[in-house]
């Protein structure tokens, strides 16, 4: 059992980084779907930063008052939204989140909601891409190991733009119980197939 465990119910705070989230039909059906849920902070960071300036100490702030960090993100250009990025180099100081005396972030968990527009078969070696997800979210996980937390198992919607209205309903309904039960027991490390058929970035 983990300390998260341990505690019972973790508090999960959701970063979600959409710079165009109304254009996202699968990101707007599970922010709509997570917003009740009493143990879940949603957090936009474009609707709160427009300007790009993050109030450190504020998330410095949220971070510390919660056990576990979603971060609900397209994949863009292999990476996360810029606005994410900033806020990764801005809020996860050294002395704070890693290096000496940096522990405030220890024992936390550490983990994505990650909308693709290509489909899973382009994210492997022989795919389009050329690379698996793992490897292409790698620089998460080892942010996350640098600030001494676990980096969980990513919730991954693969194949954007095609999907049908029920298959978004579904989907969403699933990331509201999968954030409603975490952690989950048996979880394994980070995988390279989405955990349910995609969406829409």
């Amino acid at each position: 059992m983990t300390d998260i465990q341990a505690r019972g119910k973790p508090k999960i705070l959701v970063l979600f980084a959409h710079p165009y989230p109304h254009h996202s039909r699968i990101n707007a059906a599970m922010i709509a779907a997570i917003g009740d849920l009493p143990h879940v902070t949603v957090h936009d960071l474009y609707e709160i930063y427009p300007d790009f300036h993050i109030d450190v100490k504020r998330e410095q702030v949220l971070l510390e008052a919660h056990d576990v960090v979603v971060m609900q993100h397209p994949l863009y250009w292999y990476s996360c939204p810029s606005l994410l990025k900033e806020w990764m180099d801005t809020v996860l100081e050294y002395g704070w989140a890693y290096g000496s005396g940096g522990t405030r972030l220890r024992g936390k968990e550490l983990v994505q909601a990650v909308s693709t527009g290509g489909p899973g078969q382009a994210y492997q070696p022989d795919g389009y891409n050329g690379v698996t997800m793992t490897e292409l979210l790698r620089p998460f996980e080892r942010t996350a190991s640098l600030c001494g937390m676990t980096y969980g198992a990513p919730f991954l919607f693969q194949g954007a733009r095609l999907r049908l209205p029920e298959d978004i309903a579904a989907h969403a309904a699933a990331y509201r119980q999968w954030l409603d039960n975490y952690p989950h027991p048996g979880r394994q490390p980070v995988c390279d197939q989405p955990a349910v058929p995609a969406c829409d970035r």
